[in-house]
């Protein structure tokens, strides 16, 4: 069974200032408001409805936290660039979401999820140069890949990777469908690296 099955809603928060402790470790998911966080956030915990999917996206205003045991977490950011949302609102969130990422001491890695057919736009760049600038590792997840047939699939994917070199980080690219759960074991394999999961195995063997 994969630990992310046990993750549980922990709190709502509008900035960094009202989240709970800093400490343990916590990986963070952001994405433009329809690249599907929410829907690969329940793929991946193994729940229907554990983050919000909405009709409207933008709707994540909050950082949403999700333990999955103690001191180990996943973290929901505001979902950015929607276009109907007012420019102050947007502001703020921009202004939420740099503060977590560069004052957040237990951020183990971020995932910059894009929906596959529009990948690396000027917000989630500003997001990943801001995670490289930090030493952040950065995992940008290509989701919807079941929208293209495989031999598009893989020419983005290898785009994507190519384009993930200026960066001059510790930035991977993986393929993502919530739908069918394409490239789910690539994302586990990320995050329990991240969370220490990977090292506790090796323990025990």
């Amino acid at each position: 069974m994969s630990h992310y099955s046990q993750a549980k809603f922990i709190t709502s928060a509008p900035d960094i200032r009202h989240l709970q402790q800093d400490d343990g470790c916590e990986v963070a998911f952001a994405g433009r408001s329809n690249a599907g966080k929410s829907s690969a956030l329940n793929r991946l915990t193994r729940q229907k409805s554990l983050a919000r999917t909405s009709k409207t996206p933008g709707r994540t205003q909050l950082i949403n936290v999700f333990e999955i045991e103690e001191g180990r977490r996943l973290i929901d950011l505001p979902g950015y660039g929607f276009a109907k949302v007012p420019m102050e609102m947007k502001l703020k969130w921009q202004k939420a979401l740099g503060e977590y990422l560069q004052e957040r001491k237990s951020l183990g890695g971020l995932v910059v999820l894009m929906d596959i057919r529009h990948p690396f736009k000027d917000l989630d760049q500003q997001l990943i140069y801001w995670a490289v600038e930090r030493n952040l590792p950065v995992l940008a997840l290509l989701t919807k890949a079941d929208k293209l047939k495989s031999g598009k699939r893989k020419a983005q994917l290898l785009m994507a990777r190519e384009a993930a070199m200026a960066f001059c980080g510790d930035v991977t690219v993986h393929v993502f469908s919530s739908l069918n759960g394409l490239g789910l074991d690539n994302v586990e394999r990320v995050l329990d690296q991240w969370l220490g999961y990977t090292q506790e195995d090796n323990d025990l063997i």
